[in-house]
């Protein structure tokens, strides 16, 4: 903007308005010259505005897309936090279900194991029985063989 005598000048390196008095007395010219100079600012001021309703736009335009883009990201990590979580209940399932198989085997062997010792028990049981019962039968053959012939013992001790 240049500077004409009874206008204002408006400085370019600051926001200030300076009126200086023009020392002819105000004449239609001089109403006219005023109206330019108020045109002239209010144009200015509408220019400045408009330059920062564009800047407001796209900060705003930037912040949408900013925020957009947040908005898929946080979908993204809760898509896969749920995916995360799937999959490790997925495998604690496996887990317990193969748990609870190796219990009722460890179950079953035990309960084999039990009904084997319980056989064993039984067997050395019938064994003993069994030779207290050989015993009382060589005992009994030899006091008959003794009591019948003194030969028979001699012969029966030779074959044992």
């Amino acid at each position: 903007m240049t500077h004409r005598e009874g206008r204002p000048a408006v400085r370019s390196n600051e926001n200030v308005l300076s009126f200086v008095r023009s020392p002819i007395p105000a004449t239609g010219a001089g109403a006219l010259d005023l109206v330019y100079q108020a045109a002239e600012i209010f144009n200015s001021i509408e220019n400045n505005a408009r330059e920062i309703e564009a800047r407001a736009q796209a900060m705003c335009k930037s912040a949408a897309e900013r925020l957009r883009l947040a908005e898929q990201r946080t979908e993204s990590a809760e898509n896969s936090l749920r995916e995360v979580i799937a999959d490790a209940d997925r495998k604690l399932s496996d887990a317990s279900r193969a748990l609870t198989q190796v219990e009722f085997r460890i179950t079953a062997t035990e309960d084999k194991a039990a009904a084997a010792e319980i056989r064993a028990q039984v067997a050395e049981a019938e064994a003993r029985e069994a030779k207290q019962a050989l015993a009382l039968v060589e005992d009994a053959i030899r006091r008959r063989l003794l009591c019948a012939s003194p030969e028979a013992v001699g012969r029966l001790y030779e074959v044992a």
